[in-house]
């Protein structure tokens, strides 16, 4: 016998027993439920005065039986009714109402966050027989202010609604966009960009065209944004659970299946966005390791992405099948032995220890190689800047070489060097770095220790700013934080204003003069000149 869900604390025996036979009922494919079973639905919810669910699938099985309390019923994970893009649950809610309610807020709730393919409520007559039934279902087309359609109340003994039949004609409505939205995006997950902003309502939506461009370079599909603006975020949520059920019914409508927040989430807030609205959820952060998952190309490059991600990973590290795993054998093994939960841990732990044990060997190469460049004298510049400033784009055309340069956030992410030398005949070594960002995540910092310690043995550093970036002094701001962090502010610092031909003469001129700069264009090397004459004078001075 399946078991009950909710609460059966107080109940006879017998109740119990009945509530348990519940499961033994079948209902007609057609059918909201059968007018027998609402009888007997009624009348042992009279008899316990608690609400009683019942969630049941096309083929017309009882798979839970809800025992609530007098207001309502909690419903039970449904993990293993999967959701896709486009369609339903395929499990519909009937419940009792106890005191003569319609379908109320909570109800509307559920039906939209968990995707339900109808929800409906028994009304309760004085005397434990049924009243009227009422029923809704998510609308498709529906607006954020009314998602669901709430049907004319029906009598207990008509509920022969063509049910499977309504459906299937509502999936093929949610399914009708689709072919048009697969073309249209080549196959790339569709997402919501969301932002839950607690200052300005300019830096958030700043921040929130940020987070495209990282979607975009992470090779999401955005579907749309959400912004809220809060003067505390919920501690459980982050958003209003308004907004989160209009969101649940948008991603329906649009088949939307990630939600990206761009505040970091803590685990519980991330496990109880993703068991409400059933979406897979993550945060900036996680958005920025999968780009530089999808960038590494060096085996240096995988260590630290890796090892940055595991980091992020170690306190999510959750299960919710609290089960004892295989037993441990041999002496000191004997017992119940460690949890699934345990032993993920223990082999993240573990391998977050190699990890950093072979960055470190990588760190210990990199020191020798800098201590052999600096016997033999020869000047390192380093090039820095916001990601997608230009870097690459200069490197290739200071160097003529053919380093990936590409508009997109984070397009190249291994460091590349090459030699260049200067009309004074001087030879330098000059060296492209991974983009900075703001809010670069600290796992991330740490695991490219190693290579941001090449910035510790420049002779100059060449900050390339996108000039033509109307956030361009708040990018400049990010790189300096950055910076002090790294304790690299003591190196002497060329503030390079790229994308010059994008920007009006006369306010390129006052830039210039106000922040002691040159101005380029990275694609055209006649506007490079100016900038290797004040490259090579600063490299001179440093010798």
């Amino acid at each position: 016998m399946k078991r009950l869900f909710g609460t059966t604390l107080g109940l006879k025996a017998s109740q119990i027993r009945r509530l348990e036979n519940l499961y033994r009922r079948r209902i007609p494919v057609e059918s909201l439920v059968t007018p027998e079973l609402t009888r007997d639905l009624s009348r042992l919810s009279f008899e316990i005065r608690r609400q009683v669910g019942l969630l049941i699938d096309r083929k017309g099985h009882i798979a839970f039986v809800i025992v609530g309390d007098p207001h309502g019923i909690v419903i039970p994970d449904l993990g293993e009714y999967r959701l896709a893009p486009g369609r339903l649950r395929g499990l519909r809610c009937v419940h009792t109402h106890l005191n003569r309610e319609t379908l109320t807020r909570d109800d509307l709730t559920d039906l939209a966050l968990l995707r339900l393919d109808m929800m409906a409520s028994i009304t309760i007559e004085d005397d434990g027989l049924p009243g009227a039934v009422h029923v809704a279902h998510i609308l498709p087309g529906g607006t954020e202010k009314s998602p669901c359609r709430v049907l004319d109340p029906l009598p207990p003994h008509r509920l022969d609604i063509g049910c499977l039949a309504v459906i299937q004609a509502l999936e093929e409505e949610f399914a009708a966009a689709g072919p048009a939205i697969a073309k249209t995006v080549d196959q790339k997950e569709r997402a919501f960009l969301v932002s839950v902003s607690t200052g300005s309502r300019r830096e958030a939506m700043d921040r929130l065209r940020e987070l495209e461009e990282l979607a975009a370079s992470g090779g999401l599909s955005v579907a749309g944004t959400e912004f809220q603006q809060r003067r505390q975020p919920d501690p459980k949520y982050v958003m209003g659970q308004g907004k989160l059920q209009e969101l649940a019914i948008r991603a329906l409508q649009q088949g939307v299946t990630l939600l990206v927040f761009d505040q970091e989430l803590s685990a519980s807030q991330s496990r109880a966005i993703a068991d409400v609205i059933d979406l897979k959820v993550i945060d900036r952060t996680q958005l920025i390791l999968d780009i530089f998952a999808q960038r590494a190309q060096t085996r240096e490059g995988k260590y630290q992405v890796e090892l940055a991600q595991l980091k992020y990973l170690m306190p999510r590290l959750v299960t919710k099948n609290t089960a004892m795993s295989r037993l441990t054998g041999g002496i000191g093994g004997r017992g119940p032995g460690e949890t699934k939960l345990e032993i993920n841990r223990r082999r993240v732990r573990e391998r977050i220890t190699r990890l950093e044990k072979d960055l470190e060997m990588v760190r210990r190469h990199r020191k020798q190689q800098r201590a052999q460049r600096d016997k033999r004298g020869v000047p390192v510049i380093s090039i820095i800047g916001y990601t997608n400033a230009g870097k690459s784009t200069l490197l290739n055309t200071l160097t003529k070489s053919r380093v990936l340069a590409e508009s997109r956030l984070f397009a190249t992410l291994d460091p590349a060097s090459r030699r260049l030398r200067f009309p004074r005949d001087i030879e330098v070594i000059i060296t492209d770095t991974v983009g900075f960002i703001q809010d670069l995540p600290k796992d991330l910092m740490v695991a490219f220790r190693a290579t941001l310690e090449e910035l510790d043995g420049a002779d100059l550093l060449v900050h390339v700013i996108d000039v033509s970036n109307p956030r361009f002094e708040e990018q400049m701001r990010s790189v300096d934080t950055i910076l002090d962090e790294l304790n690299l502010t003591t190196i002497p610092c060329l503030l390079v204003l790229n994308k010059q031909d994008k920007v009006d003469a006369e306010r390129l001129e006052i830039l210039r003069n106000k922040l002691g700069a040159v101005s380029i264009s990275a694609t055209d090397p006649r506007t490079l000149i100016p900038l290797i004459d004040r490259m090579s004078a600063l490299i001179e001075k440093t010798k």
